[in-house]
């Protein structure tokens, strides 16, 4: 994959293998979907400091998903992080709003230091940091329409917020922004490391960690989850294809 095009038709196939294998991980295929698209459509219209190189990051931050993905798939072991969240898509007692994070938690908290450390190589890398901002700003965008508009796909959600309030920061009140703080400074971390091999285990153990805190996140919300996901139950091409309509209109106000 050499263009955001070339993300793009790979995206296709992916979302399309999951609605055929009825697979959660479709959830957040779905978004990543629609930030990319909202990526090109912004590389299109001059939106970014450095247009090019914007797609340069968008393909190789892409593709750490695509390949964690194809890993997985093939019966091999992608990072941990990876990992985690590809084996909770047989989980059909977690939440929608779960299975999404911990794709997010992956890919934000993990993939993105890297792929703009690797982006920026042999180059000063608070170069990047203004379009470093903006895609998690679209991400932090599209994350914030679906948390707004969960009652979609998740009818009873809404429930479960003043009922396990304090219970559990992590699961109800997941920050982009922080995600995106932790992962700029790790980027600094792994920009400047000549072994990259050992900040990637590194990251990837503490990350990891968050992961199985979001999978298991307590008794009582726990509890309340379950309650929850009954009530959510329906099939995960049917939850796909209205997470991508709550996405859309999200992002592109249609």
């Amino acid at each position: 994959m050499n263009t955001i095009e070339d993300v793009l038709v790979r995206m296709d196939q992916i979302v399309e293998e999951c609605k055929q294998q009825q697979s959660r991980i479709g959830y957040f295929s779905i978004l990543y979907r629609q930030v990319t698209r909202r990526v090109r459509d912004g590389i299109l219209a001059g939106e970014f400091e450095d247009n090019p190189r914007m797609e340069i990051l968008d393909v190789i931050f892409a593709k750490r998903f695509i390949d964690a993905y194809e890993l997985w798939k093939s019966g091999k072991n992608p990072t941990e992080s990876w990992r985690l969240a590809f084996e909770a898509s047989k989980n059909s007692s977690l939440l929608v709003l779960q299975h999404l994070f911990l794709g997010i938690n992956a890919h934000i908290n993990l993939d993105l230091g890297i792929a703009a450390s690797e982006t920026m190589a042999g180059k000063d890398l608070a170069g990047i940091k203004g379009d470093f901002d903006k895609i998690n700003s679209v991400l932090a965008e599209l994350v914030d329409g679906v948390k707004a508009n969960i009652s979609a796909v998740s009818p009873v959600f809404g429930l479960l917020i003043p009922l396990a309030k304090g219970k559990d920061e992590l699961l109800l009140n997941f920050s982009i922004q922080i995600a995106r703080d932790g992962a700029w400074k790790y980027a600094g971390e792994y920009h400047a490391d000549s072994n990259k091999e050992f900040q990637i285990q590194d990251r990837d153990k503490n990350i990891s960690f968050l992961a199985k805190k979001l999978i298991n996140p307590g008794k009582l919300l726990g509890f309340l989850i379950k309650i929850v996901t009954f009530a959510e139950w329906k099939s995960a091409k049917k939850t796909m294809e209205q997470l991508d309509q709550v996405a859309n209109e999200t992002l592109h106000g249609f």
